[in-house]
Parts: structure tokens; sequence; C-alpha cells
């Protein structure tokens, strides 16, 4: 009887630490592919990860475990704009080619709010934060501005106006309503700027490296000397969430 205890507890704790691929559905029928970083209770707060142009959920291979690390459960999405990264292929952009799904920066807004409802559904979590890389953090403010009671927090890593529509992200930042963090290398900061002004909390916050820095969530990468400068910025913030 003490043995199969043994056993009942070493695959709960399994189960807890697991990484797993899955797919959920977006808006328009499109399955998304993302990984799940689960390393702690189903309600511990929950980070969604979104990437950058041109990319996949392999931007965050190095940061998803070490938000682990500070305790937070993690996702990183397949946006259906996006191609590879650290070997690892964009699964939703793929089947949004092959399905002749719409796939430019804007339509994958609909795959942030899928993952969002995901999480939502198959997670007890109250605390949930939205990271967005490069025009994916872009749409992650946006996101928090159309949805003000949605999430807990916003992380913004080199966001700007990528898209046809003038001010498109700067008229929903202006109603962010819950702790927003932005940050970029250190010559974009024109880029976003206007957006972070618009954004009327007194818990906004951004980070600029006294070095060159990094586009997008890249710049937490260790290869990168600067890296941990990004990092204790990232820790102070969540710390304060």
């Amino acid at each position: 009887m003490k043995h199969a205890f043994t056993v009942t507890l070493l695959t709960i704790s399994l189960s807890i630490w697991a990484q797993e691929t899955i797919e959920f559905t977006a808006g328009d029928g499109l399955g998304v592919t993302a990984d799940t970083y689960i390393k702690h209770p189903t309600d511990a707060p929950f980070i969604l990860l979104f990437h950058q142009a041109g990319w996949s959920r392999g931007e965050y291979l190095e940061i998803a475990p070490k938000l682990n690390e500070l305790g937070y459960n993690c996702m990183a999405v397949d946006q259906r704009s996006g191609g590879k990264v650290n070997d690892v292929v964009n699964e939703t952009e793929k089947k949004a080619k092959e399905e002749e799904k719409a796939a430019k920066f804007l339509d994958a807004f609909q795959d942030i709010e899928a993952a969002v409802d995901y999480v939502r559904q198959s997670f007890s979590s109250e605390k949930i934060i939205l990271w967005g890389s490069s025009y994916s953090s872009s749409l992650v403010l946006k996101y928090a501005g159309d949805n003000p009671n949605d999430v807990v927090a916003v992380l913004a890593f080199s966001p700007g106006e990528y898209f046809k529509t003038k001010d498109l992200i700067k008229s929903s930042t202006k109603n962010i309503s819950c702790p927003s963090f932005i940050t970029s290398a250190k010559g974009e900061k024109d880029r976003w700027w206007e957006i972070h002004e618009a954004i009327p909390t007194k818990t906004k916050t951004f980070y600029l490296p006294s070095t060159a820095g990094n586009h997008g969530s890249r710049a937490l990468w260790e290869k990168f000397s600067d890296s941990e400068g990004y990092w204790e910025a990232v820790k102070e913030f969540l710390d304060g969430v």
C-alpha cells in the first residue's frame, strides 16, 4: 500500500511539471498550436506568450521555464502570422496556409482572443497576464485596452503602430486599466512612446537598456550580454502585479 501511494504522488508531480503541445480553435475555425509549461497548481498566475513576426512559439523555449521558476504557469502560442525560430515550426501558420485563412498581423488578434478563452476555460487561475513580442506586443496592448476586465497585467516587447489603420493601438491603450510594462531596444523608443503615453494608469512602466538592446522578447535570451537588465526589469514589474 505504501508503494502504491508513492507511485500516485509521483504521477501527480509529473503532471504538474508537464510541458505539452496542445491545440485550441480560433473564432474562424483555425486550429491554434501552443506549448503549455505547467509547473504549478492550476490556480497559479498564468502568462500567455506571443511571438514576433516571422517566428513561432520557439521564441520562448528559454524564457518560459524561467517564468516557471518565478511562480508562473505559461503557454507559448503559435499565431497564424509567423514562421520558424529555434528549430520550432509555426504549426498555426502552416494550417492557415493549407486552409487559406487570412494570416496578416491583425488577423492574429483572434488567436490571442482564443488563447485567453482557452486558459480561462481550462485553468482556474484568476490572474491572466499577456506578453507579446514585436507586432504581437501591440496586439496584447490592444487586447488589454479592449477587454479591461480580462487580464491583470500586460507586457509588450517592442510594440508599435505596425498596422494600416492610423493609431490603432494607441486608441485602445487609452482604455487600459491594468499594470503595463513596455520595453524594446534602446533605439526603438520613438515607435511606442505615444502608445505608452496614452495609457492612463499610474501602474504603467517602461524599461530602456543603457546598451543597444534587442528587438522583441529575444532581448531576454542568455546569449545577449545585456539580457539580465531586461530580466531585472521584468521581475520587478511582475512582483508588483
